[in-house]
């Protein structure tokens, strides 16, 4: 079904068969379906599907669309959304939605459950604990395989996965884990401490989420354990969530990189000013020092006087420096993000970056020469001049493009900063100099 199937379908009332076609569909899309109508209209159509439908579809709607609809609806269909859905995602719900909101969902939780939900929103933002779920299967090592798969049947229908359980001690220490394949595979009079892997990889409940879908990528998981600093089994974050968070962290990359204070609201959703807010701190920052490009060329305000030839091959060994950074810039940061640049790696860092800049400024050099001379008939030393300051122009922007990062990244800085925007700058600046300079060198003025 399409948007429009859909609002043909409200608009000659036949629920019936709107009803039907809903149910045969991927509660993802139902979502989308219903968030391009009216609240009202939502809401309505929300009512008349089958009830664990409706908690699937109401996961998978925007923060936005979950605030109005709790909003909207009885205690009575609030308390069945609550017990129903998994339990990160209603703390995802309730980390976003307005206080009176949270009030109005905390009332229809069990008391045990509260409790968990109170200490789930302590935990930092963006930490491992705030984005991990308790819906996991434990088991004890003294168990038999035949015990575990029975306490599996019994359990798992409502926890988020059965893939792989895990395995604690009394006092919940995390002693190994097993997965349901070995598991069904294994002998059923073995015990589980005889099957189980010992060797577990965890994350720490306070433990940055951009370090968990680290370890996401790096093996492979479709969950990870989180345990407190004591090493007892607090939750797990299963793959599903650590999408988000990748996600999350790439846009924020992305918004950052491009001089923009991060924000997790949609485009078009957001209001000018809000969009407008987010851009102008950044864009102030870089005006203000751009003002060092003015002064500096002010500097030299002479020398272009005697040589105004030279004022016009300014803009392009400025945009050539700034690009030649940027290039460098973001695929260090990118490096750096995914875990193949490592602080270690600074020194062989700059020495490939110069070793690149060698050979892309000489041929960017030994073009724009003959280009100036044959064509803007401007004399062989305006052209050394040029070509020689590209030269030296792209080696220092790409060197500084490939360091910068790294820099960031020793004193705790989000690498994302140190991209194009900011590079132009440093490297428009730097230009400047070393154009004025060779001038001055070269003309003898």
């Amino acid at each position: 079904m399409n948007e429009r199937r859909l609002k043909e379908l409200i608009r000659d009332k036949k629920y019936v068969t709107l009803k039907r076609e809903l149910e045969d569909m991927n509660p993802v899309d139902v979502a989308e379906l219903l968030e391009s109508l009216d609240v009202h209209t939502a809401l309505l159509i929300f009512r008349m599907l089958p009830k664990d439908l409706a908690v699937d579809v109401f996961a998978h709607f925007s923060v936005e669309q979950q605030r109005e609809l709790i909003g909207l609806v009885t205690d009575k269909e609030l308390k069945h959304i609550i017990d129903e859905l998994f339990f990160d995602d209603m703390i995802d719900i309730l980390e976003e939605v307005p206080a009176n909101i949270v009030k109005k969902i905390l009332i229809h939780a069990k008391e045990d459950e509260r409790n968990l939900i109170n200490q789930f929103l302590k935990y930092p933002p963006e930490s491992a604990g705030s984005i991990m779920t308790i819906e996991y299967v434990d088991l004890k090592k003294a168990m038999t395989v035949r015990e575990a798969l029975a306490h599996i049947k019994e359990t798992g229908l409502d926890k988020e996965t059965v893939y792989t359980c895990y395995v604690t001690d009394k006092n919940r220490k995390l002693e190994g884990i097993v997965s349901l394949r070995k598991l069904v595979i294994s002998d059923e009079d073995l015990l589980i401490e005889d099957i189980m892997d010992r060797d577990v990889i965890y994350v720490h409940t306070h433990d940055d989420q951009e370090t968990v879908a680290g370890i996401f990528k790096r093996y492979g998981f479709l969950a990870l354990p989180v345990v407190d600093k004591e090493g007892r089994l607090t939750g797990i974050i299963t793959v599903d969530d650590i999408m988000d968070v990748i996600d999350q962290e790439a846009t924020e990359d992305f918004q950052k990189m491009a001089a923009m204070s991060p924000t997790e609201e949609k485009y078009l959703d957001a209001s000018i000013f809000s969009l407008a807010k987010h851009r102008v701190v950044w864009l102030l920052v870089l005006m203000i020092s751009a003002t060092f490009t003015g002064g500096i060329i002010r500097k030299f305000e002479g020398l272009l006087q005697s040589v105004v030839v030279l004022t016009a091959f300014i803009p392009m060994l400025m945009d050539t420096g700034g690009n030649s950074g940027s290039q460098s810039s973001t695929l260090i940061i990118r490096g750096i993000a995914l875990g193949e640049i490592e602080l270690k790696d600074a020194r062989k860092v700059v020495l490939k970056e110069l070793g690149i800049s060698i050979v892309v400024g000489a041929v960017l050099a030994v073009v724009n020469f003959f280009r100036i001379y044959l064509f803007d008939n401007v004399g062989v030393l305006i052209s050394l001049t040029v070509s020689l300051t590209l030269f030296i122009t792209v080696v220092i922007s790409k060197v500084i493009g490939g360091i910068l990062p790294m820099i960031a990244k020793k004193i705790n800085i989000d690498p994302a900063i140190m991209a194009g925007p900011l590079i132009t700058t440093i490297v428009d600046a730097l230009s400047l100099i070393v154009y004025f300079s060779i001038a001055s060198w070269l003309l003898n003025i």
